[in-house]
């Protein structure tokens, strides 16, 4: 998996329901930043879209998540 650009870190987490799916969280500096509203098929995908959620807060005028 790809690496994430400091002061970001993605955990991915197994969800209980619906079974074998999973979910992201994304720290910046060790304090949530953003959670993943949605259901992730595999720990890949959720990875993947944990890293677009990280891109979009990296562009200029970005706010750092969703308000």
């Amino acid at each position: 998996m790809s690496d994430v650009p400091h002061p970001y870190s993605i955990e991915i987490s197994p969800l209980a329901k619906p079974e074998g799916h999973f979910q992201w969280a994304i720290r910046k500096s060790g304090k949530l930043s953003e959670r993943s509203d949605r259901a992730h098929r595999s720990e890949a995908k959720a990875h993947e879209s944990a890293m677009e959620a990280v891109e979009r807060a990296l562009k200029p005028g970005a706010g750092g998540g969703r308000h």
